[in-house]
């Protein structure tokens, strides 16, 4: 009789659970449409002056297309975002990598890079207007300057978390320091380099508008004052919602590269279809 009762009690403790997981798109999809089906039911009971819904904001995007200004505007704002961008990739990523393996760079420069990450850098854009005048110039610098940061102490974060241990192996094969930095570290820090350029992306978006806010206005920034001047959410929103798009679409991006370069993240992380 107890032999009957120990089988049966253990039956359900061996038996396989499978569970049914959802795909992450699907998840993803679900999500997105529930978001917007609830925006455009709620939305049509706001004022059009405070606010609007996705089927308007959608005819006035096409409107946007058919009258020749959104593409114009979005190419304009895309070269300040682009070169900005890819130069604080460009410094920031090398001088992380720095900063974080040499501890007189880091004692020198290191309080730098946190005092301008904590800056508010909005307040220093009148003055880069007297430097750089009104042009792309200064708005390839407004979004350097608040992208460069994320990139460089990611970089550095990354660097100060790679195990000593990876390090005295190259210094037992008597490597020189530019090979341990090259084959070890940078190899090591790579997840923490992409988490760094996907927040940039974010901070470069922001400071793409800013610096179009504050200086001549033009590209998608003149396209959000000139329609909130004129009480048109609905065409105010389209530039807004098109960002949110391409910077989910750019992080997305990058979250491609960063399982193509660092493929053992995931593994390490146990996040594969989870």
């Amino acid at each position: 009789m107890s032999t009957t009762t120990e089988t049966t009690q253990s039956e359900p403790e061996s038996a396989p659970r499978h569970r049914t997981r959802l795909p992450r798109w699907m998840i993803t999809s679900l999500s997105v449409i529930i978001f917007f089906t609830l925006w455009e039911i709620f939305g049509r009971d706001i004022n059009p002056v405070f606010g609007s819904y996705p089927s308007a904001i959608f005819a006035a995007f096409l409107e946007t297309l058919r009258d020749g200004t959104l593409v114009p505007a979005f190419f304009e704002s895309c070269k300040s975002f682009i070169a900005g961008y890819v130069l604080a990739i460009v410094v920031g990523v090398p001088l992380g990598l720095v900063i974080g393996r040499f501890r007189t760079a880091e004692a020198a420069l290191g309080i730098f890079i946190t005092a301008g990450y904590a800056m508010p850098l909005v307040a220093l854009v009148p003055l880069l207007v007297l430097w750089f005048g009104l042009g792309v110039k200064v708005k390839i610098a407004v979004v350097f300057l608040m992208s460069v940061f994320p990139v460089t102490i990611n970089t550095w974060v990354g660097v100060a978390s790679v195990p000593k241990s990876l390090i005295e192996v190259g210094k037992s094969f008597v490597a020189p320091n530019h090979v341990i930095l090259r084959r070890i570290i940078f190899p090591a820090t790579l997840p923490y380099i992409m988490a760094g350029v996907r927040l940039a992306v974010g901070k470069a978006v922001v400071a793409m508008i800013i610096a179009e806010f504050f200086t001549a206005l033009s590209g998608l920034g003149a396209i959000i004052i000139n329609s909130a001047n004129n009480f048109d959410t609905a065409t105010m929103f389209v530039p807004v919602v098109l960002l949110m798009v391409m910077a989910t679409g750019l992080t997305g991006l990058i979250g491609v590269i960063e399982r193509r370069v660092a493929p053992w993240q995931s593994e390490i992380a146990g996040r594969e279809g989870a």
